[in-house]
């Protein structure tokens, strides 16, 4: 992995005070920025730490002396320094002077994607989330070259703060053969997105920072056009944007629908329910969570699907190790909403290795066939040793949604069709009224008897949740 700082340029703006601190420290090829205040000790950050330069406090001399070493400052405060990738962000009073600089470093890494390059040979769309200094940027500048250069596409960059290629006129040689097209003020972004599409011919667009309401729908136009779409938002992960008015348009938007009663009862929700309004601007999400480790939805509709309608989610994690392999692990991912309503007094884990157990206390394991442990208020259950598993009669409940939550979580748990073999029953509250045979059957034989409102995933889980409570307290 090669790495073009150009660190000595950005360190020529600083006073000496600033610069020789930096220059002998061993590690400034890790700098992530210099802060730099009126009336404060300089500091610079560090991926691990902030770190003081010198005792002497900024006069305004001394921010004076970098200001006039950087070019001017644009509408969104943001200035450059030519033929590099750095940013120079001010800070200013309400006189309009400025009272503070933070000093940006900028990296080309020559290499940083090699995770996702099957992705790219997809030519679908691709929306690169996580908070800011993540490394987002820095992803697209590399996933413009790679675009440019190695597949030979006509790569247009919409480059708002010339954060991508640089400033001045001549790009930064880090982006390939890709062209930039410069924005005079951020708030006409989306004119100039719609301007490369018209005049340009372009293959993929490169969009930085996708921030207002104008630039979704202009990244949705674009998209309809048949052009290729690389983008960056600001967010955790793919879930936040639901719950974001002003970029939901990036991943289809959210309705909200009334279903007729015939249809609520089957699938088993509530008659007003959310749904994704049309497609997707862009079809694969990738999260960064750090410079090593990606998160990769490669079907965004049908995430956005699982996520409105409380599905377990579907996530694949890449990671990158020190010797240069890529790691990748496909892993189901239990929703907030379900994983909250589960006892937190009820914890399972697979058995991965032996248990270190205090005598003191008196607490025992014992495990099932299935190799699985189960905890309640911080002491080990013992399971019963006469049932290794609970046998459940199901009635008017769908099996393969109470199969697939009983397979996630492994619980010991297995349906059944024979009323004579079962430990308890379970059923829909409305049916099991209904069926009056089946309730003298389940009191003769002394069994339980679960009723739920509705078919729906977290009904299922509770009720799931609530037998394993009592048959486990009863048994041990």
């Amino acid at each position: 992995m090669l790495i073009a700082d150009d660190l000595d340029k950005l360190l020529d703006i600083l006073p000496n005070f600033i610069r020789i601190p930096l220059e002998k420290n061993s590690t400034r090829k890790q700098l992530i920025e210099v802060v730099i205040d009126l009336g404060r000790r300089p500091e610079a950050r560090f991926p691990s730490r902030p770190e003081y330069l010198s005792l002497k406090h900024l006069s305004w001399s001394d921010l004076d002396y970098c200001i006039k070493r950087v070019g001017s400052f644009s509408g969104d405060n943001r200035a450059g320094l030519e033929k590099t990738l750095h940013r120079i962000s001010c800070i200013r009073n309400r006189q309009g002077n400025i009272i503070g600089l933070t000093c940006r470093v900028g990296r080309a890494i020559f290499g940083t994607i090699s995770i996702i390059r099957d992705l790219l040979e997809t030519q679908e769309s691709i929306l690169v989330l996580g908070k800011p200094g993540v490394g987002k940027t820095t992803a697209i500048r590399e996933i413009a070259r790679v675009l440019a250069d190695e597949m030979e596409k006509r790569v247009v960059i919409i480059d708002t703060s010339n954060e991508i290629a640089g400033d001045g006129d001549i790009p930064h040689p880090s982006i390939g053969r890709a062209r930039r097209m410069q924005v005079m003020r951020p708030e006409l972004q989306h004119q100039v997105m719609i301007e490369a599409v018209e005049n340009h011919m372009p293959e993929v667009i490169i969009i930085d920072e996708i921030g207002t309401e104008l630039e979704a729908i202009a990244a949705r136009t674009i998209a309809e056009r048949g052009v290729q779409l690389v983008g960056t938002a600001h967010g955790n992960c793919l879930k936040s944007l639901t719950k974001n008015p002003t970029l939901v348009d990036l991943i289809g938007g959210i309705q909200q629908v009334t279903l007729g009663d015939d249809e609520a009862k089957r699938r088993g929700t509530q008659k007003s329910i959310l749904e994704r309004k049309a497609s997707p601007a862009f079809q694969v999400a990738i999260e960064i969570h750090d410079r090593s480790n990606w998160v990769v939805h490669e079907k965004v509709e049908h995430t956005i699907d699982q996520i409105l309608q409380g599905e377990q989610i579907l996530e694949q994690k890449r990671r990158l190790e020190p010797s240069g392999k890529n790691i990748i692990e496909s892993v189901l991912v239990l929703q907030a909403e379900i994983r909250n309503s589960i006892d937190a007094n009820l914890h399972w884990r697979e058995l991965s290795e032996p248990l270190s157990i205090n005598q003191k206390e008196k607490k025992k394991e014992t495990t099932n066939n299935l190799g699985i442990s189960y905890y309640a208020k911080g002491s080990i259950l013992n399971l019963p040793d006469l049932k290794p598993v609970i046998w459940v009669y199901l009635y008017s409940i769908d099996p393969k949604t109470f199969k697939e939550w009983v397979n996630s979580f492994r619980w010991p748990i297995i349906s059944t069709h024979q009323i004579d073999k079962a430990d308890v029953v379970l059923g829909l509250r409305s049916a099991l009224k209904q069926n009056t045979k089946l309730r003298q059957i389940a009191k003769r034989r002394k069994m339980r008897v679960y009723t739920i409102p509705n078919n729906s995933r977290l009904q299922i889980v509770r009720s799931l949740q609530r037998i394993l409570n009592v048959y486990f307290h009863e048994n041990t």
